[in-house]
């Protein structure tokens, strides 16, 4: 039992270490980071809308389809009240009826991954089914107007937690993944599984009023530097 306990405390420091500050990263840390995210897609790249920015407009209307053996909806709810105190600018909350939702979070076994992702996120049962976990994002100029995450529970709790993290932030807008992001869950190389301060940054950035759905690159160029500033402050 001591080695046990032992070797879960070694795994816990080695995935979460000692959370950066806000003060730490630099300006030119943040725009890269923004641009890195939000510009992008980390499956069917393709897509015009990969290379303009994505977020809602609305409030976030959230709901957890709790389908594994094991109830993570505890967890899932904390981190989606997370979000909503986290985020200026982003209105976040649950609800009991999917049928208000327009984001929706199903935590699933497995085995039962590739038919809830055919069945209820693509509505195509001959769709792929890639990844170890997954959102899809339906978005217009206008913004983001719903999404859905599958999140797989019993393949082990960093691969959860990571997931769900992962997938709910970038159902928000944020879609793409860089390996160069060391401080960010939006790296696939990288070992967090929490809401890091450098994404909660760049969350805030995308949630600033300032930066409007359907922009590009060269839209934000000029008030990116502010929004970073802004965003830098809000998280400190």
């Amino acid at each position: 039992m001591r080695a046990a306990l032992i070797t879960a405390l070694m795994i816990f420091l080695s995935t979460t270490g000692k959370p950066a500050e806000a003060s730490s990263f630099t300006t030119r840390e943040l725009l890269d980071g923004f641009h890195k995210t939000v510009f992008g897609l980390e499956y069917r790249a393709w897509s015009w809308r990969a290379y303009l920015v994505k977020k809602f407009t609305v409030p976030v209307r959230f709901y957890v389809h709790g389908l594994s053996r094991k109830d993570r909806r505890e967890v899932v709810e904390r981190f989606i009240a997370e979000i909503g105190t986290k985020i200026a600018g982003l209105e976040a909350s649950l609800v009991r009826d999917p049928g208000q939702a327009n984001f929706e979070i199903f935590v699933v076994d497995r085995s039962q991954y590739p038919e809830v992702v055919r069945r209820d996120v693509y509505k195509d049962l001959r769709a792929d089914a890639p990844g170890r976990c997954l959102v899809r994002v339906v978005s217009g100029r206008n913004g983001i107007k719903r999404s859905a995450a599958v999140i797989v529970s019993d393949e082990g709790e960093f691969l959860f937690r990571r997931c769900l993290v992962e997938e709910v932030l970038q159902g928000l807008g944020p879609m793409n993944d860089d390996d160069r992001l060391t401080h960010s869950v939006f790296n696939d190389q990288s070992r967090h599984s929490r809401f890091t301060v450098f994404d909660q940054i760049i969350l805030n950035m995308l949630y600033d009023p300032r930066i409007e759905p359907g922009m590009s690159a060269e839209q934000v160029e000029t008030v990116l530097p502010l929004v970073a500033r802004d965003a830098k402050r809000r998280v400190n």
